[in-house]
């Protein structure tokens, strides 16, 4: 916490139990900053409302009295600039979106934590406090600079220039962190969509693959964009009831389930709907999750729902999801062929016939690199090495497993920055594959 040196920091953290209290308090023992204790919501709430300028606060989700959301979303007024992590159970999902919704926690943890993992999230949420402050400061600077250069006369005319072109360079910082901004709720998305990959490895890219095809689909539909939204964040989120399903499940395919293995399976997309439901945005995508695995001759689950009754949003990712699932199973040349021959054959039973054929373009162009594999050679490259305009050959993930960037990603300047800092943070033991022509 180089950065954080000129800034005193003070870190809350709320728990019920005394001995997580204890335990987090000799993991942040050696740590450059104070570390203050609650038993409670309401009691970490009077210590913040005599600590304002908290830096970093750690609330765990199940406490008597206030909630662990309830309590972040009050301190939020107490302390708006102080980072706000939950600690929550695995399989919590909805009070992970609850804490991100409305107690505005940017990160949750759950229990049991790995030290190493929690030490990391701790020093990042600490770095962006620290920033914020820092930024709040230039603001002021930049404010009163303003202010001066209404004084300034005719002699002065090359400094105003030279801080008129530092002040355009800061907006011009302001933009993009606003752009940067607007992109936190798709990246929340997307982060939502990974968890699933966690458990199972057989699901790496499969949710981007089929919002990739989903809205390439959609848009040769002429769909409106809010629509094809609505669907792009359906896809990423299509399997994210699967979190609560036992891991023995995630191994088999359907048809070698028992039946009492097949009602537990059949009640994901149902969970995934109530996952997100507490969000507004995302409740449109949440009924498209929910029929997502409907038939359209009305065989399918969770409701049997038939023809256009199905949302056509589920009717899109249905198809891509099966596409996506196929293709992974095989390899060569034949595998794109060979799955859409299956999707034909099954044009009015399972699938919207009339859908069939707008997937195939996308499916072709998608997976073209089985096919077209010869053209190329993949590189195994360091992050200091890349260069925009280079593919990813394999899916690039973190030391710890995360998934940072999916097979088919074109490298452009934001992504490599992305990349290399998630490499100093969480490394991974090899380098990049990439594919270049030959």
């Amino acid at each position: 916490m180089n950065a954080a040196k000129d800034i005193p920091l003070q870190i809350l953290i709320v728990d019920d139990e005394e001995n997580i209290l204890r335990s987090l308090r000799r993991l942040l023992a050696n740590e450059e900053f104070e570390v203050m204790t609650a038993i409670s919501g309401e009691e970490g709430l009077k210590i913040l409302s005599e600590n304002t300028d908290t830096a970093l606060i750690i609330s765990d989700q199940r406490m008597p009295g206030l909630s662990g959301v309830d309590f972040l979303e009050r301190a939020r007024k107490l302390a708006p600039d102080a980072g706000r992590i939950i600690l929550t159970g695995y399989a919590d999902v909805n009070a992970a979106i609850d804490g991100i919704n409305r107690g505005g926690a940017y990160r949750y943890i759950t229990k049991p934590w790995k030290d190493d993992e929690l030490m990391r999230i701790v020093h990042e949420a600490l770095l962006k406090f620290v920033l914020i402050k820092d930024n709040q400061r230039l603001t002021r600077i930049v404010k009163n600079q303003n202010e001066e250069l209404k004084e300034w006369n005719v002699r002065l005319k090359a400094v105003v220039q030279e801080q008129t072109r530092g002040m355009r360079r800061q907006n011009e910082e302001l933009k993009r962190l606003n752009e940067t901004l607007e992109n936190n709720f798709r990246d929340m998305i997307a982060a939502f969509s990974g968890l699933i990959e966690l458990r199972d490895a057989n699901a790496a890219s499969h949710s981007k693959n089929v919002a990739e095809l989903s809205v390439r689909t959609a848009r040769r539909m002429g769909l409106s964009e809010e629509e094809i939204h609505t669907i792009s964040t359906a896809s990423l989120l299509h399997d994210i009831g699967k979190i609560g399903i036992p891991d023995i499940l995630l191994a088999k395919e359907t048809e070698e389930m028992e039946p009492e293995e097949q009602a537990v399976y059949a009640q994901h997309p149902v969970r995934g709907q109530t996952a997100i439901d507490s969000i507004g945005p995302l409740r449109s995508a949440g009924v498209i999750i929910r029929h997502h695995h409907e038939w359209f001759n009305g065989r399918g689950f969770p409701d049997g729902l038939s023809g256009e009754d199905i949302p056509l949003g589920a009717r899109i990712i249905s198809i891509a999801d099966f596409v996506d699932r196929t293709v992974r199973g095989f390899r060569g040349e034949n595998a794109i062929a060979f799955t859409l021959k299956k999707v034909k054959e099954y044009a009015g039973r399972r699938f919207d016939g009339r859908l069939c054929p707008l997937i195939e373009s996308p499916a072709r162009e998608l997976y073209s690199g089985i096919t077209q594999k010869r053209e190329f050679v993949e590189m195994q490259l360091s992050p200091k090495d890349l260069r925009a305009g280079m593919v990813i050959s394999r899916d690039v993930r973190t030391g710890t497993g995360l998934l940072i960037l999916s097979v088919g990603v074109e490298l452009d300047e934001r992504n490599i920055k992305s990349l290399r800092r998630s490499y100093q943070i969480d490394p991974s033991r090899g380098g990049i594959f990439v594919r270049v022509r030959r």
